[in-house]
């Protein structure tokens, strides 16, 4: 194994994660303490998984992953097809159910086509990149999964890609006039996704998040709790191990 990988690497970027990931563990055990500890225990099985790979990802060099991303690229495409096939989960058809564990390939996805998405743009120099062929190819690219998440239907993580697809092009140095020309094209189609586009549920989400007190009880109720939450913890909380249901005292109409 080499030694200077390791020196090479941030540690402390790593060492911050390890703090967060620390007292994350310290306020899942506080708050799911009423439950059997299993928010906690989702956590660790999830914790035991992920830094084993942490350690084969800082190992493989990352010039050998952008050469083999097309590969990733393909394999997610096909888990974002198959999704489609599966049974339903609260109106969505979003999650591969193996047990008691869901998986979720769009999440999986983003990885693979940030790095494929990154390597395809890294080969294209700064006065190319504005080339409307060179455009055509990045938004291709960039479509296919998000039209396939729309399906599910998965708006909000379809937006993240959009996102991560603009961050990239302006990186990279894209053309004002293009920029320009997108947020003009934002401005006409929001409104008009939103009336005549997006189904009643997402609209709803909308709304709700916007004023929750439209359904205090159903799609709102998350709202207002986090929101009684903060008030009654304030700036330091309620205290370790502290009982929310003990100290607080909820009553919606």
């Amino acid at each position: 194994m080499n030694k200077n990988k390791f020196k090479s690497n941030e540690w402390s970027i790593i060492i911050c994660t390890i703090i967060l990931i620390t007292i994350g563990l310290f306020a899942l055990y506080s708050a799911s303490k009423s439950s059997d500890l299993e928010d906690l225990k989702k956590q660790i099985m999830w914790l035991a998984i992920s830094i084993p790979v942490l350690f084969v990802s800082i190992i493989i060099n990352y010039n050998f992953l952008s050469r083999i991303s097309i590969v990733f690229y393909i394999g997610t495409i096909v888990l974002l097809i198959a999704v489609l096939l599966t049974s339903s989960v609260n109106g969505a058809t979003s999650w591969f159910l193996i047990g008691t564990v869901s998986i979720q390939p769009s999440e999986i996805a983003k990885i693979a086509f940030i790095l494929f998405l990154a390597n395809t743009m890294s080969k294209i120099s700064k006065e190319e990149i504005n080339k409307f062929t060179n455009i055509l190819k990045i938004i291709g690219i960039s479509l296919i999964p998000i039209i396939l998440i729309i399906l599910q239907p998965d708006y909000g993580t379809a937006f993240a890609y959009v996102f991560a697809v603009i961050a990239m092009l302006f990186v990279s140095g894209i053309d004002r006039k293009y920029i320009i020309v997108s947020i003009i094209l934002v401005v006409i189609l929001v409104p008009l996704l939103y009336f005549f586009v997006l189904p009643y549920h997402a609209k709803a989400r909308i709304d709700v998040y916007l004023n929750p007190e439209l359904d205090p009880r159903g799609a709102g109720y998350n709202i207002i709790q986090s929101k009684l939450a903060i008030g009654a913890g304030r700036l330091f909380g309620l205290g370790w191990r502290t009982r929310n249901s003990n100290s607080i005292r909820i009553s919606i109409p």
